[in-house]
Parts: C-alpha cells; structure tokens; sequence
C-alpha cells in the first residue's frame, strides 16, 4: 500500500471525532427535541464536518459514496486506502 502522508491520518481522525460528535448529538436530540443548546451544537458541528471533509477531498480525494462526494476527473475510488484499511 502506497505512504500516506501524516496529514492524511491527523485530518482523517479529527473527521472521524466530529463525526462522532454528530453521532452523540442526534441520539441525545432524539430524547430532548428542545434543547435549543444542543441544536445549535449540533449545526455548528455539521457545518465544520462539511468544511472539513472538502478540504480533505481536495488533498486526498472522495471521501464519501452515494454521492455525498463529487468525484474527480479520474475516477479516484479505490486509489486511497479505506478508512478501515488504516
């Protein structure tokens, strides 16, 4: 498998524990639908999720299926490790 460089791993993780983040929000928003609070939390969060998987695909390629990502002009899939790969 082709060297990855150590930004890879560092912005791979930091998406991981925001998506994370996102994954706690929802399940305690699903038992306290009211808590201004913990919306606002959770859209600041999804905002910088998305700014951070951008900005990973810009360096690294897609990132997500189903079309979640945009792919590039040469069809990237499958050239990165997947995540479960590192």
């Amino acid at each position: 498998m082709k060297q990855l460089p150590p930004e890879y791993y560092q912005e791979l993780e930091e998406i991981q524990a925001i998506d994370f983040v996102l994954v706690e929000l929802t399940l305690y928003l699903d038992t306290h639908p009211n808590d201004q609070q913990a919306m606002q939390q959770f859209n600041e969060y999804a905002k910088y999720a998305k700014k951070l998987k951008r900005n990973f695909e810009a360096k690294f390629g897609p990132l997500q299926q189903y079309g979640n990502s945009y792919t590039d002009a040469k069809w990237s899939w499958g050239k990165m490790p997947w995540p479960w790969q590192i």
